[in-house]
């Protein structure tokens, strides 16, 4: 049957807008394209991108992988049996899933590996604390094969992140770059070595920032802002790179959302701009020099504009405001949202902590808040947790480093543990002890074999061994006598 008229121009109007649909897509301004290539029996998809001249162009990721990979490095750390049961927290078993973590069980050494990059061509290397916790040996082995042994130079249990080292020069080695300008949407790659895989590579785009998924436990206080990706994270790739295509470090990968311990399409990284700020603190200081704004902070939401009768829908809300604060001082209120720091718009909690984290005791914030409806803008100089304004050295008092206070054990709590005394461990902050894993509540009973039941003791037994102290005690509620070898990371 020959073709009707009527027929041959549908065929001719179909055929009319495959072809100007195709023109459409070639030339959309949108940064990558999905062009379909019919090639006889099957179709073949390919990822393109535009280049200067608005042409597409197929998006390559092999230059940014070679530049990238010779600064992923994969780190193993060797602890032994006794360390592995001391290791304590509500997110152990979460690190264990993405940090290769041995059996804490098992009778011999506990061995895991992760991941970790070169940021110093002098052989410093950014990882995850959780990869370098309790390590007894740390190993390192480059994209080369080289293996080096690595020393612990400081880590930050409040963003997760550690600093190591290896003697060697003229390394190749990545720099942070500004992860404020990363965009949603945006192509990353990220590199590591999951699995006991060397030099892994996948690709994925930015999926969320801001993110907070309440990784750490709240006796840290953990910063959580983490750049949220789809590129594949498995354990191993914990401490590695998240990079944009121009090998720009924008990340420090770090946990995964996952109901199985493996990729689940959810993976997060703590951003350059805070993962740096910190590496500087621990290379030049062997600590954090964070500096507090002293407030408490929360989300906004339905309810809480509703209850609270706030006339804005976004920010970060300040539930209360610490005497001789930062913030007071500066004339900041609770009931005061957050929108701006330094020019940068604060949306949420994590948007304030990210930004106020990734700054310096004495650094001066420009913070613009909404009060009632009025906008203002105040400059807090940031103070220590202490709300003091030190300067940016290496604080050498015991009762500094410890990052902690003590008092001593009530008769009666002793007497019901079966203990002639000791001094509990209270008021938790980044410090010495939250680096050895030692938690709120914490009774210390003998430092260096020697009986403490006051805190002055425990004090001086630890100021006459500044390179390293066994403490030995208890938790609450339980018999079981820990040790732990407390000393500066």
């Amino acid at each position: 049957m020959k073709p009707t008229i009527l027929s041959q121009f549908v065929v001719a109007l179909v055929a009319a807008a495959l072809v100007f649909g195709a023109f459409r897509l070639m030339n959309t301004p949108s940064k990558s394209v999905i062009i379909e290539h019919v090639d006889k029996s099957q179709a073949k998809s390919a990822v393109y991108t535009l280049d200067e001249n608005g042409a597409p162009v197929p998006l390559d990721f092999t230059g940014v992988a070679q530049k990238s990979l010779g600064a992923v490095v994969h780190i193993i750390n060797t602890q032994g049996v006794s360390k592995a049961k001391m290791s304590r927290g509500r997110d152990e078993d979460f690190f264990r899933q993405f940090f290769q973590q041995g059996d804490p069980r098992q009778q011999g050494p506990s061995i895991g590996s992760g991941s970790g990059v070169i940021i110093n061509p002098d052989g410093y290397i950014v990882t995850n604390n959780h990869v370098v916790k309790n390590a007894e040996d740390l190993e390192v082995t480059l994209n080369d094969n080289r293996k080096y042994k690595a020393k612990l130079i400081g880590t930050d249990p409040q963003t997760d992140v550690a600093i190591i080292k290896i003697e060697e020069k003229n390394l190749p080695s990545l720099k942070f770059s500004n992860s404020d300008d990363v965009k949603i949407g945006q192509w990353v790659l990220a590199i590591g070595n999951p699995f006991n895989l060397n030099s892994t590579v996948t690709a994925g785009i930015v999926s969320a920032k801001g993110r907070n998924i309440d990784l750490f436990d709240p006796s840290v206080g953990g910063i959580e802002s983490f750049i949220q990706t789809d590129a594949a994270i498995n354990p191993g790739n914990s401490g590695g790179a998240l990079v944009d295509l121009n090998g720009n470090l924008i990340g420090i990968n770090t946990a995964i959302a996952s109901q199985t311990g493996s990729y689940n399409g959810y993976g997060f990284a703590v951003p350059a701009n805070l993962a740096g700020r910190v590496a500087a603190d621990l290379i030049q200081f062997g600590t954090t020099q964070r500096g507090y704004l002293g407030v408490t902070v929360a989300d906004i939401d339905s309810r809480s504009i509703e209850q609270k009768d706030l006339k804005i829908n976004e920010g970060a809300y300040i539930a209360s405001v610490r005497d001789n604060s930062a913030a007071q001082k500066a004339g900041i209120k609770a009931e005061d949202v957050v929108t701006a720091i330094n020019d940068r718009k604060v949306s949420s909690r994590a948007d304030l902590m990210e930004i106020v984290g990734s700054h310096r005791i004495g650094d001066k914030l420009n913070i613009k808040i909404n009060r009632k409806g009025d906008f203002k803008v105040f400059e807090v100089t940031l103070k220590t947790l202490d709300n003091s304004i030190a300067a940016n050295a290496k604080p050498d008092a015991v009762e500094d480093l410890l990052g902690a206070d003590l008092k001593s054990l009530d008769p009666a709590t002793a007497k019901n543990m079966g203990i002639e005394g000791g001094v509990q461990v209270v008021n938790v902050r980044p410090g010495l002890l939250a680096q050895n894993e030692i938690e709120e509540g914490f009774i210390i009973t003998r430092i260096n074999r020697k009986p403490v039941s006051k805190p002055n003791e425990a004090l001086a037994l630890l100021k006459a061994n500044p390179d390293g102290s066994f403490v030995e005690g208890y938790y609450p509620g339980s018999d079981e006598k820990i040790t732990y070898n407390v000393e500066p990371k």
